[in-house]
């Protein structure tokens, strides 16, 4: 299953956005309302949980600098991958778009489609004001 954000320009740049996202921690402030637990474990990893969701912990695995962060599922029983992709736009202004792969069986592929698809959408969205 793959799924993609809509894009969203910012007024910052690559590198600005790159290192805002690099850093664990600034997750939080991109997380929806209904966020119920955020936790930091690691430099690269942290936990959270949606009201009603069970907990998920991404780690970061991979990073180009200033065009790539690459968060995956860090244990548990689900594989997926949390892709943001940073294209410089102009010197200050920046174009994100998040991408979620993950491989599921039909029928959990339908219970979580919309929920992640909503989830994505709001991580970007948030990213106007956080960033």
């Amino acid at each position: 299953m793959n799924l993609e954000s809509p894009k969203v320009t910012l007024d910052k740049s690559a590198e600005e956005t790159f290192n805002f996202l690099s850093d664990v921690k600034n997750f939080e402030t991109l997380m929806p309302e209904n966020i119920s637990k955020f936790e930091v474990l690691d430099n690269d990893k942290f936990l959270f949980a949606l009201k009603g969701m069970p907990e998920i912990v991404l780690k970061k695995k991979e990073e180009i600098p200033h065009s790539k962060i690459v968060l995956g599922a860090a244990g548990g029983k689900l594989d997926f991958s949390l892709i943001g992709h940073i294209t410089e736009v102009e010197a200050n202004k920046s174009d994100v778009q998040l991408t979620f792969s993950g491989e599921f069986n039909a029928m959990m592929a339908m219970m979580i489609k919309g929920p992640i698809n909503k989830f994505i959408e709001t991580l970007v969205t948030n990213m106007k004001t956080a960033i």
